[in-house]
């Protein structure tokens, strides 16, 4: 490589690929959570007090039929004035949802309740209704339905950061060519303003740190060769390529940790493992 050639390090696939992730998961996070707070805890209240009223009609019909002489007029007549037993706080039901609750007209069929098949009236309701068979062991109060609200403003706010870290970053690159390095944030640094270059992530975390201090203002220089560049054979590790540009014209004080030879290693004397030069 040309070390006076200038390199641009643009978002790399390994932080678009997981900032995607993220944005994904906390994306379809508040959708789950925005459904269940707007509407699907209160529709399944609504399938556990109609799953009950099956429940409960089963068991009138069989009390009421103890001795065989229950007539389909006689059911019919009880059937229609009974009422879906439904909670006082009508806040945890569908909007629009009738009150008082009528029982279904299927529960009105002496001859379909007769065999005591409340369990296959059931299912037919509920795939007429396109609704869930299953019901739920209890019902959802107002404090759980709130609790739905609270988590998808959560993962709202965190899709949004997500989505705004990426749409920023997805703008930036960094660069450097044989006078200076410009930062993610457009700030161009000239290498005789570097006072010091800080390696000890660089090889573990691909983050690297330099002081500069003079045209340019004083500060501290963030290179993230996972984020911008990458370090992708593949594509030419750009990262890596932008730091030997880089160090090719640095002047300044290095700080990496030292590689010692195995001697020197095992020796207690040998010192922290820290270099600077």
């Amino acid at each position: 490589m040309n070390v006076s050639e200038s390199i641009i390090c643009r978002p790399s696939r390994w932080f678009l690929f997981r900032a995607l992730v993220m944005l994904l998961m906390f994306g379809v996070f508040a959708v789950l959570f925005y459904v269940d707070g707007s509407t699907g805890y209160r529709k399944k209240n609504e399938v556990f007090f109609l799953h009950r009223a099956f429940q409960k009609a089963s068991d009138e019909f069989a009390k009421m039929n103890q001795d065989g002489t229950l007539t389909p007029e006689r059911w019919q007549a009880h059937a229609a004035s009974q009422v879906v037993d439904l909670p006082a706080d009508r806040s945890v039901l569908p909007a629009g949802l009738s009150v008082p609750l009528p029982w279904p007209a299927i529960l009105h069929d002496y001859a379909g309740m007769k065999p005591l098949q409340a369990n296959l009236l059931w299912r037919e309701y509920t795939k007429t209704r396109g609704m869930n068979a299953t019901a739920p062991e209890e019902p959802y109060d107002a404090r759980k339905i709130k609790e739905q609200w609270v988590v998808f403003w959560i993962f709202l706010g965190l899709a949004l950061t997500a989505g705004f870290f990426l749409l920023r970053t997805l703008r930036r690159t960094i660069t450097a060519d044989a006078e200076a390095v410009t930062d993610q944030r457009g700030r161009r640094i000239p290498y005789a303003d570097l006072k010091t270059l800080d390696l000890r992530k660089w090889e573990t975390k691909g983050l690297a740190f330099a002081d500069y201090d003079g045209t340019a203002g004083k500060g501290r220089l963030r290179i993230d060769g996972l984020t911008y560049g990458g370090f992708k054979k593949d594509d030419g590790e750009p990262a890596e390529q932008l730091m030997r540009l880089l160090r090719s014209h640095f002047s300044g004080e290095v700080i990496e940790y030292a590689t010692l030879a195995p001697a020197e290693a095992a020796a207690p004397e040998a010192g922290s493992g820290l270099k600077t030069g």
